[in-house]
């Protein structure tokens, strides 16, 4: 018989390397992000931070969200508000991942139910082979599909803090 192992946020604080914790089990990062990632990363940050009609939020990049003691995510980016310590804490009001074809299967199944039922107002997967953002907003529970987003803007005014997100911008560089 083969026991699988259960690890808590105590053991993830000891490991070197890119990890996440998904429900006690070890998930192991995709290597290094390629730059097409880290620009539309960068781009997507930029566009909320630029955009915040507020200065109680803030946009992070790769930061772990501690969700509980056996789970804890690091999105590609974050808004998060009203956080004090040195990890995002709370639900941020959107999380986006940037989706490759080593991240997809995590990034739509597992991750968006994570953050549906950690109740994250929008969820924004960004696929850079495609120019593409499907963004998804929490309405009674459930993430409903706002649209799929290629040069348009995304008007975020109903959370704490609005925002907007030009996706023409995001994407301008990676199309030929």
């Amino acid at each position: 018989m083969c026991a699988i192992a259960y690890y808590t946020y105590d053991d993830y604080k000891q490991w070197e390397g890119d990890w996440e914790l998904i429900y006690g089990q070890a998930v192991a990062m995709a290597p290094a992000p390629v730059i097409s990632h880290q620009m539309v990363a960068f781009n997507i940050a930029k566009e909320i931070s630029n955009n915040l009609e507020c200065d109680e939020c803030i946009v992070v990049l790769e930061e772990d969200w501690i969700i509980c003691d056996d789970t804890v995510l690091r999105p590609d980016v974050a808004l998060i508000c009203d956080e004090e310590g040195d990890f995002i804490t709370k639900a941020p009001k959107i999380v986006v991942e940037v989706v490759s074809k080593s991240t997809a299967k995590k990034d739509e199944k597992i991750k968006f139910e994570i953050y549906e039922k950690e109740k994250v107002d929008y969820y924004i997967l960004a696929y850079p082979d495609l120019c593409k953002a499907k963004v998804y907003r929490l309405k009674e529970g459930k993430f409903d599909k706002v649209g799929d987003f290629t040069k348009e803007t995304l008007y975020i005014e109903d959370i704490s803090c609005p925002t907007k997100i030009d996706f023409d911008e995001v994407f301008k560089r990676l199309r030929k």
